[in-house]
Parts: C-alpha cells; structure tokens; sequence
C-alpha cells in the first residue's frame, strides 16, 4: 500500500504548504536520504506516496520536516535559536503490505504525530 504524510500547521489552521521534507532509510546509525520534496498546498508530497508498495520495505525510517524555515517562510518572527529547527520521526515498518501514514501536526511550539490511516 505504501507510505505517505501530511502536515498541517496548527497556529495557522492550514495545510503547510511549501515546508521541506526529507525521507531516509536508516539501519543502525546510518541514514540514506531516499527522498526530499516540498509539500504541496494541501501539505502532502505533490508527487503522492512517499514509497508504494513495491518499494516500501521492512525497516526503520526518518522523516524530517523543516519547521522553522517554514514558519518564517510564512512571517512568523522566531526567536533565535528556534524552539523547532527541524522535527525528526524515527519509525518502523514492520509489515510492509500494509498502509504508512505519518501524519505531523505542528506549529512553532509544538508537534505531535501518530499512525494514520
């Protein structure tokens, strides 16, 4: 099925479009970037899934999402250094049949994630 995200900005109540992110296989401490994009206007991948079916593989992962460039990108005056620079979620695959949504919500102060749908 696959793996994809979506984010939505939280102080903004919108999709984050035009936040970077970036995708990497890991296995023990080295990461491969397979993948980066920016998000489209409705804060996913304009290109669909991250990985389908065929190339998602058991494994770990990390997603980074680029927080606070995408905040001041909208304006938002941060201090420095940033509460959130970049927001890293490090998951596994166990069952790469099934469907991988990683959501993130997030704002310059905040994230939380989960497994979606």
């Amino acid at each position: 099925m696959g793996l994809s995200t979506h984010v939505l900005d939280t102080m903004h109540g919108t999709p984050a479009a035009g936040m970077t992110v970036s995708l990497f296989a890991t296995e023990g401490g080295v990461s491969s970037l397979l993948k980066q994009f920016v998000l489209n206007q409705d804060g996913r991948n304009p290109d669909g899934l991250l990985l389908d079916a065929a190339t998602l593989k058991r494994g770990t992962y990390r997603l980074v999402f680029d927080v606070a460039a995408y905040f001041k990108m909208r304006g938002v005056a941060l201090p420095e250094p940033n509460f959130l620079g970049q927001v890293s979620l490090d998951f596994g695959v166990a069952e790469a049949t099934q469907h991988y949504h990683v959501p993130l919500l997030v704002s310059p102060w905040s994230y939380s994630t989960y497994r979606g749908s």
